[in-house]
């Protein structure tokens, strides 16, 4: 018998590895990308969801039938792709181009509008940084892992004691210790949307809100006090529906607050009270309450509603009091917290 040339061994092992059996074994694992949060905009869907709270419990229309689920990166193509010598190419410094970001995060572009009339400019942006000095690969192309909500520990990668290693052991930071974020004292204010107008959503898959700024919510997250938001929603019946959730806002301030902004302020009082008002109307347009508020379970948090109707906005006169959804893995403070907030420090050193 002969022995089998290599020739005739190869031509055997190609034959075999080409079968039909193995590649069906070693399909190639999904793009890496189509697991990531900017991809699947499952943040979106966890909080609308009605078993978590969401705005679907009075709505009663699916996060599929919205137009929201559209609001998605599809591909490479929506970051990456450009033109050179009119051939289409893939680009990484395109994608790193702020005005990129900003064009499908419109509350970032509002906090910097905003920011520059009052001028209270993020200290990082006024220093010349853009979003990709921050914001890592890893966070805009995901790790194949499908995370629920950019909240969720381990999504991103960014924080503040990344470049701010040097913390100074100043009396604000000595007497919060571990127990406030940063962002909780050198934020500036949040801005809020309020009155989204779910009908409009619905049937010309449009977003219509009142915006709202000049104000900080406090709740508690991942162990820590942290900057919050409030966002109300109008629906159909004259339901409403408010959100409370941690939020960065890209409002970064050098000097933290002082004392008095946070510890027994007006709103605080208010709050441990019972009763506060967020919004109100005020020459036909609405107003809001500024500066730091906390965020307390079983508090009355009251907001102005309106319609969004032909254009203009009308207020309903008797609407329901809104169901009321703490989503983002964020919490309310406690009544001890609250209790704490009340008492003032006599200390300027805020730095």
């Amino acid at each position: 018998m002969k022995p089998i040339s290599f020739s005739t061994i190869v031509t055997i092992l190609f034959l075999f590895l080409s079968g039909s059996s193995f590649s069906q074994e070693t399909k190639s694992p999904e793009c890496m990308f189509k697991s990531s949060l900017h991809y699947t905009v499952r943040g979106m869907s966890y909080w609308y969801d009605k078993e978590n709270g969401g705005l679907e419990k009075i709505t009663g229309v699916s996060y599929e039938s919205l137009a929201c689920q559209n609001c998605h990166v599809a591909s490479c193509d929506m970051c990456h792709k450009t033109e050179i010598d009119g051939k289409a190419v893939y680009s990484s410094e395109v994608a790193k181009n702020q005005n990129m970001c900003l064009k499908c995060h419109a509350r970032e572009t509002a906090i910097m509008k905003i920011n520059q009339k009052e001028n209270t400019e993020d200290v990082h942006f006024a220093a010349g940084m853009k979003c990709m000095d921050c914001h890592t690969a890893r966070e805009m192309h995901g790790d194949g892992v499908k995370y629920t909500s950019m909240k969720q520990e381990g999504v991103m990668d960014v924080t503040c004691e990344e470049c701010h290693d040097n913390i100074g052991k100043t009396t604000s930071h000595t007497i919060h210790g571990n127990k406030l974020d940063c962002k909780s004292c050198h934020v500036s204010q949040v801005v809020s949307c309020t009155n989204c107008h779910f009908e409009t959503m619905v049937k010309e898959g449009k977003r219509v809100a009142v915006p709202v700024s000049g104000w900080e919510f406090l709740m508690n997250y991942n162990g820590k006090v942290t900057s919050a938001n409030m966002q109300t929603f109008v629906v159909p019946g004259d339901k409403t529906f408010m959100i409370f959730a941690p939020q960065y806002s890209h409002s970064v301030t050098k000097d933290g607050k002082k004392c008095e902004e946070c510890h027994a302020n007006t709103s605080a009082k208010k709050v441990e009270e019972g009763t506060i008002d967020l919004t109100w109307l005020k020459d036909g347009k609405v107003d809001n309450v500024k500066g730091v508020i906390p965020v307390v379970d079983g508090v009355k948090y009251n907001s102005v509603f309106e319609n969004f109707e032909n254009g203009s906005w009308t207020p309903i006169s008797n609407p329901e009091y809104p169901v009321i959804q703490y989503v983002g893995f964020g919490t309310p403070l406690t009544k001890e917290q609250l209790s704490k907030l009340l008492i003032l420090q006599n200390s300027s050193d805020n730095k």
